[in-house]
C-alpha cells in the first residue's frame, strides 16, 4: 500500500498544495483523482512519489515511512517501486522506442543482456514492439505515450504516479492509454492518476475530488456531470 497520512503543502506564492489530506492506494487499484486546477492534485502526486516532501503529515509505501528519508534514500525508493507518466511523453528525440526504455535501466546500472529482454516485455505489454525501431517523430500522440507507459513500467515499479497521461490526446487514443493504465493496474501495479478526462470515470476503481487540498469521495456521477458542465460538487469526506 501506498498512503499519504494528513500530509499538508503550502507554496511561497501561496499556492496550496495539498491540505490534511488521506490517500490511500492499493497494487491492483486503479485511482484517478479530479478537480480543478491548482487544487492540489499534481502536488499530492508529487509527494507520493517523494519528489516534494510534506510540511506536515506522512508518506508510507509498503509499510514504511518515507516522506522524512534523505534523497539518496529517496532516489533509491523511486528508482525500486515507482514509475511516472506525465501529459507530454518527454521521449529523447533522436533515440528510437526501444532506446528510449533502454536508457532508463542503463541509469539504473542494469546490465545489457537483462535490459534487452526487460525492454521488450515492457514494449509488448504496450503494444509498441513492433514499432521498437522508430524514433518519436515518426510515432503518434497515442503511440509516444504508450512508449512512455513502456518506459516507467520497464523496472516493474509496484506505483505508478500518472499527470494528465490522456491530457494531448485525442478521445479515442486517450480511451486506448485509460483502458492500458486500468490493465496495467489490475496486473498488481496500483495506478494513481490526476486527471480532466470526463472518461477516465469509467476506467477506474475509484474517482476523488481534490478542492483546495481536500480530498472527498462524490459519487462517480456528481463527478462526470461537474467534468462536462461545472456543475458544483457537494463535498462527501
Amino acid at each position: 500500500m501506498l498512503e499519504l497520512r494528513n500530509v499538508s503543502k503550502k507554496y511561497a506564492s501561496g499556492a496550496v498544495g495539498a491540505v490534511n489530506s488521506t490517500l490511500r492506494a492499493e497494487r491492483g487499484e486503479f485511482v484517478a483523482l479530479f478537480g480543478p486546477s491548482g487544487s492540489g492534485k499534481t502536488s499530492l502526486l508529487q509527494m507520493a512519489g517523494l519528489l516534494i516532501p510534506p510540511d506536515s503529515g506522512e508518506v508510507w509505501i509498503d509499510g514504511e515511512r518515507r516522506d522524512d528519508a534523505s534523497e539518496t534514500k529517496a532516489a533509491r525508493v523511486r528508482r525500486s517501486k515507482l514509475g511516472f507518466i506525465f501529459q507530454t511523453s518527454g521521449l529523447l528525440p533522436l533515440l528510437s522506442a526501444h532506446e528510449n526504455v533502454d536508457v532508463s535501466l542503463r541509469l539504473l546500472g542494469v546490465g545489457r543482456g537483462t535490459r534487452t529482454g526487460a525492454v521488450e516485455f515492457a514494449l509488448d505489454r504496450v503494444g509498441m514492439r513492433n514499432r521498437a525501431n522508430h524514433r518519436p517523430e515518426e510515432l503518434s500522440g497515442g503511440e509516444q505515450q504508450r512508449v512512455s507507459i513502456a518506459r516507467a513500467l520497464v523496472h516493474e515499479p509496484a506505483y505508478l504516479l500518472a499527470d494528465e497521461p490522456t491530457g494531448e490526446l485525442d478521445t479515442a487514443t486517450g480511451a486506448a492509454i485509460l483502458s492500458l493504465l486500468r490493465d496495467v493496474a489490475h496486473n498488481d501495479t496500483a495506478v494513481i492518476m490526476a486527471s480532466h478526462d470526463p472518461a477516465a470515470i469509467e476506467f477506474v476503481d475509484r474517482a476523488l475530488y481534490v478542492n483546495d487540498g481536500h480530498l472527498s469521495n462524490p459519487p462517480k456521477s456528481a463527478l462526470v456531470r461537474w467534468l462536462t458542465d461545472g456543475t458544483p460538487i457537494d463535498v462527501v469526506p
